[in-house]
């Protein structure tokens, strides 16, 4: 109980400090996601928010995580295959502050065709609880959580394949 307890008062005190509003418990599947707002790599102001009416493939990454570098390309073939559907794809970077040009290269490299957002505090972190990259919640368009996942994404995922189809079908 302590360790939780020291957890959680370190995971308030981050979120406080980021403007963050922290949150209990990690979002739930079934349940409207929190707010969540972080900037473009070219420096626009994006929120979860303007997602809505949309369904959203939101994936927490960075360019040093060798799992990320596994899944990106398997992202970017869903990004290709249910783009058309209605999927908005979106990678979160927590990359440090200042790696713009090491993350506009490594899309480059990795043929990431999708929209990048920044999030260098890590504020997603304490949102949606996604203490390590990857982790990745896809989220319907009324701003529902309909699955998540730690750890890189696989192409023969099935879960995955499921949640998506149903939710573009709504």
């Amino acid at each position: 109980m302590l360790r939780w307890t020291a957890y959680s008062a370190a995971l308030v005190s981050f979120a406080c400090s980021t403007g963050d509003t922290p949150s209990t418990r990690a979002p739930e599947v079934g349940r409207p996601v929190p707010e969540y707002r972080a900037v473009t790599l070219s420096g626009d102001s994006v929120a979860l928010a303007d997602a809505r009416g949309r369904v959203l493939l939101l994936n927490v990454w960075a360019t040093w995580c060798h799992p990320c570098r596994e899944e990106i390309p398997v992202l970017q073939a869903l990004h290709e295959r249910y783009a058309s559907r209605g999927l908005h794809l979106v990678g979160v970077s927590v990359d440090a502050r200042g790696e713009e040009d090491t993350i506009r290269e490594f899309a480059t490299d990795f043929r990431m065709t999708y929209p990048l957002w920044l999030d260098p505090d890590e504020r997603i972190q304490s949102v949606f609880f996604a203490i390590g990259v990857p982790a990745t919640f896809l989220i319907d368009r009324a701003g529902i959580l309909r699955w998540r996942h730690v750890g890189p994404v696989r192409a023969n995922d099935s879960t995955l394949v499921r949640a998506l189809e149903r939710a573009l079908a709504e």
